[in-house]
């Protein structure tokens, strides 16, 4: 699949833009803060339905204004749809395919794009919220039903929170409120389906992440993800690692063990989730530990490395969705990335991605981009297209 036009009213500073795009790869190039990332970002908008850089889709609106309009049209073989997406300022936001309305979060059953940005370091470097958001991005892709559970989850994490505060300030025994072991069973059913479907991506990422990382670094550093799960440390600060144990040393990869073992583990933090008023224990406080040469990445890779891992991960998800998706390839972003490589991992990295359908770069310097990858180049000025062309 690749986008054909794309088309920006008043999103963050464009007040107007209409640039055609091509197959292959599409350079954007300009100055910083003239709107290059603003651009891709809204590509891979109609995605994920976010922001890598912002929580607010308020922030995506340009300022004094109500509303901003991303439409793309989008061409895989012989399909041509137009994709319309308002975000509103006050208002829910909507969406059209071919001037039809649907629901926003069934956008990504027609359009998957993987983006890598500067900001993805902290997938290596940064905390484990990162890490979670990748994996569940992706499955999102993968499986556009699984947004409506990690919302369902979020909101009964919420209401149980509420309760267990409820709880602590009444000091009333938590076998009295039968509201909450409601909330709790909803927890665990839903929660228990999120750590199995982050177990089976990353079954398939694995190999797919030490092939991309071997493909960008030209070296076997041995790039390990493992899962970790709250469950199996129960007393893990939000901020630790946890448990050092791959899923599936001490349960099954299905749903019933899952079940049964999330419903243990909350029996054993009972007493503990009183006294905080939280819950502890669930698919919100896992990890994802990435480990090269047998240590930890975060603490212990070097920038180089730790790029080359994070740019591996985002490889990784490509490779997995091209594989089975009916669309073709999702739409490869790569913004200001080449500024931060050298040149043999310059050159490794074009090799590995020339192959997609579509590739959208940005870059200040034009200079920063392989030859091959600068094959259509589109200049920005300003919040404007001031040259587009060979």
């Amino acid at each position: 699949m690749i986008v054909s036009q794309l088309s920006l009213t008043d999103f963050r500073n464009y007040a107007s833009l209409d640039v055609e795009l091509r197959r292959g790869a599409n350079l954007f190039v300009g100055s910083n803060g003239q709107g290059k990332t603003n651009l891709v970002e809204s590509v891979n908008y109609l995605s994920t339905m976010g922001s890598h850089r912002v929580q607010s889709d308020v922030a995506l609106i340009r300022q004094d204004q109500d509303a901003a309009i991303i439409r793309a049209r989008l061409v895989s073989g012989d399909r041509d749809l137009l994709v319309e997406v308002q975000i509103n300022r006050s208002q829910p936001n909507r969406a059209q395919i071919n001037r039809s309305a649907i629901k926003t979060r069934d956008l990504p059953r027609y359009f998957s794009s993987v983006l890598f940005a500067p900001e993805d370091l902290a997938l290596v470097r940064g905390d484990p919220a990162g890490r979670r958001r990748f994996m569940d991005e992706l499955l999102v892709l993968r499986s556009p039903r699984m947004a409506s559970v990690l919302a369902d989850y979020d909101r009964v994490l919420r209401q149980r929170n509420t309760l267990l505060k409820t709880a602590r300030a009444s000091r009333v025994a938590t076998d009295e409120l039968a509201t909450l072991e409601i909330w709790t069973d909803r927890l665990i059913q839903l929660g228990s389906e999120i750590i199995v479907a982050r177990a089976a991506l990353v079954d398939e990422l694995a190999p797919e992440v030490a092939r991309a990382y071997g493909q960008i670094a030209g070296a076997d550093h041995s790039p390990r993800l493992r899962n970790q799960l709250s469950i199996l440390g129960a007393d893990a600060e939000p901020t630790d690692v946890g448990v050092e144990a791959a899923f599936g040393n001490a349960y099954e990869v299905n749903p019933d063990a899952m079940t049964t073992a999330f419903a243990d583990a909350l029996r054993r933090v009972r007493r503990a989730e009183l006294d905080r008023a939280i819950t502890l224990v669930g698919p919100h406080r896992d990890d994802l530990l990435l480990e090269l040469n047998g240590l930890p990445a975060r603490g212990y890779a070097s920038h180089g490395e730790s790029w080359s891992f994070a740019l591996a991960l985002k490889l990784a998800s490509a490779g997995i969705l091209r594989a089975e998706s009916r669309l073709g390839d999702p739409v490869l972003i790569l913004d200001d990335v080449f500024a931060e490589l050298d040149e043999s991992r310059r050159g490794r990295l074009a090799s590995a991605i020339q192959d997609y359908e579509q590739v959208l770069i940005t870059a200040a310097v034009f200079g920063d981009v392989p030859e091959e990858l600068a094959g259509h180049v589109v200049q920005i000025r300003a919040g404007a297209v001031v040259t587009d062309g060979e």
